[in-house]
């Protein structure tokens, strides 16, 4: 029944907290790490599925979800750099009957046929090039689309960047800066010279590495050389190299292809602009067709598709792009993404290989995932040999068994997804997986919840390790330098068995922590140091300062994540009101439903979490909320759109202050929306708001708004 009226079921608001926890962790190993830990056919499930939810419960949908944002963000490790225009992500099209269904929408919002501008979707990373009069002044990462990081002297290396616009484009007359965009990618030859170059320097250290074992030579035992998984990754971690001297070594390549403001130059369409980009200098695609018709639209996909593997270089779709930039203008964006361009994606190539034994990993939570390791193959330039199956019911549904020849899907990233079985291919005698009935960690007996078997003793080594790096991770208590090799030898050592055991740490222990078997140039072992152990020591202290929040997070009660941390904090001002609290007063948290506020009766209810959280209360961290500045909520139930540009503040900005008193903030209107807030520009969102008779604000009444808390005079 809660469905029908438009109400989620806890489960649901449960799974789309999940989600966002998901999505926006893969967002920054890619993004960030440039570590994929998800192929693109996983996080584009992720992605899709989150959006279905919020639009069938639009109570569960949030400005800052992951379907109203751009991935990734700025790193710490280059200064940052905040673009004249905002970078966008694209919506995906992921067959040709989405395609089609963009095509149409589209056409009917202009209300005319439409002229496409067909492009090569570059598996690359984003920049942003600035040019004034003429001369390159500045490259910057996209980052979160509204600031990125700033990359100049490593573009410079890029042997196709030009550092000087040819005169003949006109570049050198314009008074103000142009923002280019475009596409900085590693050619496939590049790509297998760079990891040619890694594997010929990896047999050099094992060979200098076995003679030092041997006693042939002294020394210390160094690490061998990760090779990169596939041209993407390899790319972006070129561009973003501290030396710029190892940039100009990995042979990069650009493709240019957009102008952050279009009015800048003598151009009035996508297919025009191009035109300028290859007068200017700049390096731009071949593979452009300028189409009048969907069905061309569509041919030029397939084409693209057929021509993929014969390119230099990785593509991974086809955008397409409405060509005539005033039309542009008129359909505007959504809060993530343009709607007059679609990226249509390619298929995921698929490959086989043969399943030889399917193990059990234990998580932070006790969940027991069933991984599947296969026959080392190589999936988008890397070689792979385990995938998750998710759980035991979908291992089942596939009906997959040990010896089969399976398919797994090359989807654009390192992690490969078991698909099948190819059944016709099976050995005689194979038997179907069975799930296990003990936790192989501990031997507890395992308990279903839902689609999953959990271990639920407190005593499991698999959900403590976990538990130790949870506690140390970003969003909890963010201890920088405790990695998992340093709470591995720790664990080992005994002196950490739960995370209070961090702040008895010394850093005299610290620093005699043995490295694994790395050894020094006379043979000693080889220890974590001093100032390591100082810098550690350093982070930990500094990690009793972290907010009540991020305590309550990085306990790991199930279904909390860092969002729904913060909701209960401010909902609750204390652990120990939280600990007191039972399901129905956790229900009426906004945000919390049934599922969620159960986990966290249930957690309390354990004698060891609450002898847990008085010894990290005896050990300083933080029990109790500052809500010593807390607005008053006098906006508590009242929904805001910004659109157009704003002046005194920037959008960002502008809804974190609307926050403080309670409001939420939402990149759509609908009937719900309380007031728009429209400066200069307001396009679709503004025509919304009147057709629906949603009340239309300006910005002198938003500053009136953020200043006094107070809605204006009627």
């Amino acid at each position: 029944m809660a469905e029908q009226f438009g109400f989620p079921t806890e489960e649901e608001a449960a799974r789309v907290e999940e989600l966002r926890a998901l999505i926006n962790q893969a967002r920054h190993d890619y993004y960030v790490n440039d570590a994929p830990t998800l192929s693109d056919a996983a996080y584009d499930s992720l992605e899709r599925e989150l959006r279905d939810l919020e639009e069938r419960f639009p109570l569960l949908a949030t400005d800052d979800s992951p379907t109203c944002t751009v991935g990734g963000s700025a790193s710490s490790s280059f200064a940052s750099v905040e673009h004249a225009v905002r970078m966008y992500s694209l919506d995906n099209a992921m067959d040709l009957d989405e395609l089609d269904a963009w095509l149409q929408r589209t056409r009917e919002a202009a209300g005319r046929p439409l002229r496409y501008c067909c492009e090569l979707k570059i598996d690359g990373s984003s920049i942003a090039l600035t040019y004034h009069h003429g001369v390159l002044t500045r490259a910057a990462t996209r980052g979160d689309g509204t600031t990125g990081e700033d990359v100049t002297e490593n573009i410079r290396q890029v042997a196709d960047v030009p550092a000087e616009l040819e005169p003949i484009c006109g570049a050198w007359a314009f008074d103000k800066p142009i923002e280019l965009r475009g596409e900085v990618f590693m050619p496939r030859s590049s790509f297998r010279q760079l990891n040619a170059q890694i594997a010929r320097e990896n047999d050099a250290i094992k060979e200098r590495n076995a003679q030092i074992e041997l006693g042939e030579i002294s020394g210390r035992r160094a690490a061998l050389k990760k090779p990169f998984a596939n041209c993407r990754n390899a790319a972006a971690g070129s561009l973003r190299q501290k030396d710029a001297s190892i940039t100009a070594e990995r042979g990069l390549s650009t493709f240019v292809y957009a102008v952050a403001d279009a009015a800048q130059l003598p151009v009035s369409s996508q297919h025009e602009l191009l035109g300028w980009l290859r007068d200017a200098g700049f390096s731009v695609n071949p593979n452009i067709r300028t189409v009048d018709t969907e069905e061309e639209v569509r041919a030029f996909c397939q084409h693209a598709l057929e021509l993929r593997d014969s390119l230099g270089y990785d593509i991974d779709g086809v955008v397409v792009k409405v060509d005539e930039f005033a039309l542009q203008a008129e359909l505007g964006f959504t809060a993530k993404a343009p709607r007059w361009a679609i990226a249509f994606k390619f298929p995921p190539e698929e490959k086989t290989t043969i399943l030889r034994s399917v193990a059990v990993q234990v998580g932070r939570t006790g969940a027991c995932t069933p991984v599947a390791e296969f026959d080392p193959t190589v999936v988008d330039g890397s070689v792979v040999s385990r995938a998750t199956l998710h759980n035991y019911d979908e291992l089942a549904r596939k009906d997959v068994r040990i010896g089969d020849t399976i398919i797994i899907h090359k989807a654009g990233d390192v992690i490969p997804e078991v698909v099948g079985a190819i059944p016709e291919l099976r050995p005689a005698g194979a038997l179907p997986v069975q799930a296990p009935t003990a936790c192989p960690s501990c031997g507890s007996p395992l308990h279903r919840d839902g689609a999953f078997l959990r271990c639920e003793s407190a005593e499991c080594p698999a959900q403590a390790a976990e538990r130790l790096e949870h506690w140390v991770s970003r969003g909890a208590l963010d201890i920088d330098g405790m990695g998992p090799k340093v709470i591995e030898a720790l664990a080992a050592a005994g002196k950490l068995r739960d995370v209070v055991d961090y702040y008895a740490l010394r850093e005299d222990e610290l620093a005699q922590l043995k490295r694994g078997e790395e050894t020094n140039a006379d043979g000693s072992e080889r220890v974590l140091g001093a100032k390591n152990a100082a810098k550690i020591i350093a982070q930990i202290n500094a990690s009793k300062e972290q907010p009540f929040s991020s305590v309550l997070f990085g306990l790991g009660i199930r279904n909390i994540g860092k969002t729904t941390a913060e909701a209960l904090a401010k909902a609750f001002g204390s652990i120990d009101a939280l600990m007191e609290t039972g399901v129905d007063a956790l229900c009426q948290v906004d945000g919390i439903g049934e599922v969620v506020a159960q986990s966290v009766v249930d957690f309390f209810a354990v004698d060891a979490n609450r002898q847990l959280v008085e010894r990290l209360r005896q050990a300083g961290l933080q029990m109790e909320a500052d809500l010593s500045d807390a607005k008053p909520q006098t906006l508590a139930g009242l929904t805001f759109v910004l659109t157009g540009s704003l002046e005194r503040y920037d959008r960002t900005t502008a809804e974190g202050l609307l926050k403080e008193y309670g409001a939420k903030c939402s990149g759509s209107v609908s009937k719900k929306t309380s007031y728009v807030v429209a400066g200069p520009g307001a396009g679709s969102k503004l025509a919304k708001a009147q057709s629906l008779g949603v009340p239309v604000l300006d910005e002198e009444a938003l500053v009136a708004i953020i200043e006094t808390g107070q809605l204006p005079a009627e």
